[in-house]
């Protein structure tokens, strides 16, 4: 079982799964069983934007079920802060929006696109991720709980395709390294991992996010198997076999335990950027509105002890490493580690599975804001106790996939012990 200090990091394994099993898992588990955090809003049916395939899995477990409208809480439908002190200000606002609506009829057509553009682009800029259009007719809102993460029997070149872009064409990584990833057992990863030590610390985080992301997609893939499939009777469960193919230490020449311990990187990356999102969600007029007022109520205070449970951890990882160097060459790194990750968000609409392409976007979606929150401490800092937190906003889809894709690295640390014990 994997043990010991984590690379760049003060934080050893044991704590991580001390502070998880017992403190953090039972309760963000109820969390995500409530309506807030089940219902995701998600675009299935975008084109893959890297290379023409419309090519998608046949298998019944790779398809996603949508939800019927009237089964969404109407306050999630609706969008609507009805609870919010923003909501207050609603009408003024509103006015003020007539108001200079009124000036767009003077504009020309070409400026008014030119203006929504720029909307846009203040919008993009401090996100890590290509956000779905949530308004699009091909959005729809899928149950998470109906629509769990695990083995579906997607696999093959088009799997590897996915991986291939990914590792190959958007991690930071040596330049001697010109494949690190092929069809076939995964050995060429190791030459990769080996080289990391060359890269400074901003670059060799990023490439353990994305191994750590993918470690925790083949946990979830060897925890819930398909074992068993009649026409009768679907039977899941831990696959120790998969699992010690994708993890053992032998089988893997020692590639394994790295690729848990770049999981367990990933889980402290999210975990110290839940703590830092403490004052936007503590703020009075936050709530998270489904329209059950008290159920409402009840959830954001479970939220906010999951948050100051989050801030008690006592060895977070400390992101003030991240660069910290020349101002000038920092800005341009960040910009470039900014762009690569939206660069990966935008490879998921290239998964054959649905199911697999569902959990991908909301997984990358979910730590591209871990790393929006840890990059905007300064604007956080500066949110009022009361009113609109203008420098620095998470939109629903946002704090969703957020704590969903927290909820996935909460459950591995659990997976990859069970597993183990199974050996």
């Amino acid at each position: 079982q994997v043990t010991g200090y984590l690379d760049d990091c003060t934080c050893d394994v044991e704590t991580i799964d001390a502070f998880n099993n017992y403190k953090l898992f039972p309760r963000l588990n109820k969390l995500l069983e409530s309506d807030y955090f089940r219902y995701y809003k998600v675009n299935l049916n975008k084109p893959c934007p890297f290379w023409n395939d419309s090519s998608h899995c046949g298998k019944r477990d790779c398809a996603v079920k949508p939800c019927p409208s009237n089964e969404v809480p109407d306050g999630i439908r609706a969008g609507s802060y009805k609870y919010s002190e923003e909501a207050n200000n609603l009408a003024e606002e509103c006015e003020e929006a007539e108001r200079l609506g009124a000036v767009d009829g003077s504009l020309s057509e070409e400026t008014q696109a030119a203006v929504v553009r720029w909307t846009r682009h203040d919008d993009s800029s401090d996100s890590f991720c290509e956000a779905d259009d949530i308004h699009s007719p091909d959005a729809e809102y899928v149950d998470l709980l109906l629509n769990p993460e695990r083995y579906t029997g997607y696999k093959g070149p088009d799997a590897w395709k996915v991986w291939n872009s990914i590792y190959e064409e958007n991690c930071f990584k040596p330049q001697s390294v010109k494949r690190p990833l092929a069809p076939g057992r995964g050995e060429s990863f190791i030459h990769l991992a080996k080289s990391l030590g060359n890269l400074c610390v901003e670059k060799r985080a990023f490439y353990r996010l994305i191994s750590g992301l993918h470690a925790s997609i083949n946990v979830h893939l060897s925890a819930r198997y398909l074992l068993q499939d009649t026409w009768s009777e679907k039977k899941w469960g831990p696959n120790v076999t998969e699992f010690q193919q994708r993890f053992d230490e032998v089988l893997t020449r020692g590639e394994g335990p790295r690729r848990l311990k770049n999981l367990y990187f990933l889980y402290l990356i999210e975990l110290r950027a839940l703590s830092k999102a403490l004052p936007f969600f503590e703020r009075p007029g936050f709530q998270l509105y489904t329209g059950n007022k008290i159920h409402d109520a009840e959830i954001k205070t479970l939220l906010l002890e999951i948050l100051h449970l989050a801030k008690s951890f006592p060895l977070h990882f400390d992101e003030k490493s991240f660069f910290a160097g020349n101002k000038k060459e920092a800005a341009k790194l960040k910009e470039e580690f900014r762009l690569h990750f939206k660069n990966i968000s935008r490879i998921m609409d290239c998964v054959g599975c649905f199911k697999c392409r569902l959990w991908g976007k909301l997984q990358t979606q979910g730590l591209g804001t871990a790393l929006k929150i840890l990059f905007s401490e300064n604007l956080i800092e500066k949110i009022p106790e009361s009113g609109p937190s203008y420098g620095f906003q998470l939109t629903r889809q946002e704090i969703v996939a957020l704590f969903n894709a927290f909820g996935r690295l909460v459950s591995d640390s659990s997976f990859s012990s069970v597993l183990y014990m199974l050996y």
